[in-house]
């Protein structure tokens, strides 16, 4: 069965926000689990046919915890995984760029094909205050977020990828 694996991290909210629409939106169309990074483990890899990952940008690249995720289902899933279509969310204070091009970089290594270019959701977030702040999203930064879910679940079921 084509499933969904939605993984994120989020320290102040806004990622898990983004996630949480995405899963939201995904559970209409298909099978989807939304993990967080520190629980998501290679067998939920493995399993999944799909994949989303959701990070926030913390100084120009992925958060700490989603990247020891990468590092810690790396290799157990390398050669097993080729070919699977993903997607990746990043939550931003300035552009994300940085942190979409190191997600992307992992994606490449581990052969997963790209069906869409990272969306990113800038809070311009720029002072220490800011940074540190919980995050809120309206509805109209998250309905992208949704939209991303549902194509990517809708996609897995109907075998578009």
């Amino acid at each position: 069965m084509m499933s969904l694996l939605i993984v994120y991290h989020s320290r102040t909210g806004g990622s898990r926000l983004m996630a949480e629409a995405a899963f939201a939106a995904a559970r209409a169309e298909g099978a989807v689990r939304l993990l967080r990074a520190e629980d998501a483990q290679p067998e939920d890899l493995l399993a999944a046919t799909g994949y989303l990952f959701c990070a926030p940008e913390n100084l120009a690249t992925l958060s700490g915890a989603m990247k020891e995720f990468f590092d810690r289902c790396y290799y157990p899933v390398l050669g097993k995984i080729e070919g699977r279509p993903y997607a990746q969310m990043i939550c931003a204070g300035s552009d994300g760029a940085g942190a979409a091009r190191q997600l992307a970089r992992i994606a490449t290594g581990w052969r997963l094909k790209e069906v869409q270019p990272a969306l990113i959701v800038c809070t311009n977030a720029q002072t220490p205050e800011a940074i540190l702040a919980e995050k809120s999203l309206s509805e109209t930064e998250l309905a992208p977020c949704g939209d991303l879910g549902a194509a990517l679940s809708a996609g897995l079921a109907l075998g578009v990828f």
